[in-house]
Formats: structure tokens, C-alpha cells, sequence
């Protein structure tokens, strides 16, 4: 069975729990590191110096040395704590009870008159009719002779813009949607497949309409593919006198003997040494 809790409760569960600690600004971030003075040295420090030590030994930065554990000291000398760093604009506008108090209206420019276009072909229209044609000439009958274009005509001559139905969207058209039941369907594989099964189809008819014409005439260079002419092998030669005459020595008895004989020579023509294949076995 549990233990009966005692009435006196634990007087360290009544306290409360200790809130955590919160550090400052200026531990989170702490001012810019000033370089080192005579009263920072401690003993046992890297920078520390016998002899005469002047503060302007430690704004050297080939003398100072890295202490362990620190950054680097970097031995430039900073403005005090209240140099506040920037560009101070200060308000040229009254600030907020000026814009609350009235609003600031400008006052628009006047426009310049806008200076007419010269009409050069009119000018040169009267130049030729008046007989001139250098360039000289040309330019005292431009300062006479100034025409301009007038409003209505340069009005004319420029382009008015295209009439746009009031419907009209500007801009790209968005992308469709992706059909993702077509994808997860397999549906443009299937369409794909019939596609390839009627252009298959397609083929067989136009094969089946396509006119067959008559039998194309054999040529020598078509037969001579399918069949080679055996060649005839014709009879050694031999001098005339020696034609008629007949064997001297017949070794064998009987014809029959003659080819045994020839038919056991072939046999063994690729075992045997020798020109003529006559010779002793090639193998032991």
C-alpha cells in the first residue's frame, strides 16, 4: 500500500524555482575592443615587456602578439563611448508636428512651350525652287526662310495607338494545371499506344492499295547475284610431239589400284612433309 503523505510537506518544494539569467545588452554585445594600455598588462601575459614600456609599444601591430585565448588585437585607437557611429541626417521637414499640423501641397512648375519640329522637306522644297542647291546656300535660306511644323500637322504624322479590345489581359497566361489523375492513370501511355497501333494499320492499308506492277526484266548483273556460272577448267598443255605418246612405266596393275592409291595420298596429304606432300608424317 502507498505511504500516507506526512502533513509536514518538504519546505524546499514551497520555494520557488529560480528564474533564469538573463544577460544584458552589453553582455550579449559587448563595446569594441580598445588596444592595450601599460595598466593592462598582467604578469604572465604574452605582451609583457622589460625594461620601458610605453602604451604607443602596444598600437604597433608588428610588436603586439595574440594572447591565448583572445582575438588579436588589431592596435587601432577608437573614438570614446558616446560617438555614435554613421550619418546623422538631422530633420529638415519640422518633423511630425508639421505633418500633422498641415499638408505639404507642391506647387506644379510651369511648362515650357514645347518647340516645334522644323519642316525640313518644305525648306528644301523652297531652296530648289528658289535656285539653291549648295550646302551654303541651303543654310542662309534655313535662317531665313524657318518653317515649323504646326500642332495639328505633327499630330498627323505620329502614330496613334492601337485600338485594345476593353477586355483585354496583359501579361503571360498562366501555365495550366498538370493533370495528375491522367498521370497517375497511365493515360498518355494508352494514347500513345493506339496511336502507334493506328499509324501500324495505316501502314498495312496503304501496302494493300499500293499497285503492283509487272515483272522487272532479269539483266545479266541480277542474274550473275543469284547464280555464279561454274567455270570450264581447261586441259594442261603440252608440246606436240609428246602428245601421242604413251606412258613408258605403269606401276600399278589395275586401274582400280591407280585411284586406291591417289585416294590414300589425298587422305594424308595434311600429315606429310614436303612440297608435294610425299614426305615423312609431321607428327612423331
Amino acid at each position: 500500500m502507498p505511504e500516507a503523505e506526512s502533513p509536514h510537506k518538504d519546505p524546499t518544494r514551497l520555494k520557488k524555482k529560480k528564474e533564469p539569467v538573463r544577460r544584458t545588452v552589453s553582455q550579449i554585445c559587448p563595446p569594441p575592443r580598445r588596444p592595450l594600455t601599460v595598466a593592462d598588462i598582467r604578469p604572465g601575459m604574452e605582451n609583457q615587456r622589460l625594461g620601458v614600456v610605453r602604451d604607443s609599444m602596444f598600437q604597433n601591430p608588428l610588436i603586439v602578439k595574440a594572447e591565448l585565448g583572445k582575438p588579436r588585437e588589431r592596435s587601432c585607437s577608437l573614438p570614446g563611448l558616446d560617438f555614435n557611429y554613421g550619418l546623422y541626417i538631422r530633420g529638415l521637414d519640422g518633423g511630425v508636428p508639421e505633418a500633422i499640423g498641415h499638408w505639404q501641397v507642391y506647387k506644379q512648375q510651369p511648362t515650357c512651350p514645347q518647340e516645334l519640329t522644323r519642316n525640313y522637306i518644305a525648306m528644301n522644297r523652297g531652296a530648289v525652287k528658289a535656285g539653291l542647291v549648295t550646302a551654303r546656300e541651303n543654310v542662309l535660306y534655313r535662317r531665313l526662310n524657318d518653317i515649323r511644323i504646326s500642332n495639328q500637322d505633327d499630330r498627323r504624322q505620329k502614330k496613334e495607338p492601337p485600338a485594345l479590345p476593353p477586355n483585354m489581359t496583359f501579361g503571360i497566361r498562366a501555365r495550366p494545371s498538370t493533370p495528375f489523375f491522367d498521370l497517375l492513370q497511365h493515360r498518355y501511355q494508352q494514347l500513345w499506344v493506339q496511336e502507334q497501333k493506328a499509324a501500324q494499320k495505316a501502314i498495312k492499308l496503304e501496302k494493300k492499295q499500293k499497285v503492283v506492277l509487272g515483272e522487272l526484266c532479269e539483266t545479266r548483273s541480277s542474274l550473275l547475284r543469284k547464280h555464279k556460272p561454274p567455270v570450264k577448267m581447261d586441259a594442261l598443255w603440252h608440246m606436240p610431239h609428246f602428245r601421242k605418246v604413251g606412258p613408258h612405266l605403269d606401276t600399278f596393275p589395275t586401274e582400280a589400284d591407280r585411284q586406291r592409291a591417289f585416294k590414300a595420298h589425298r587422305e594424308e596429304h595434311a600429315v606429310r612433309q614436303g612440297t608435294l606432300r610425299m614426305g615423312n608424317y609431321t607428327h612423331p
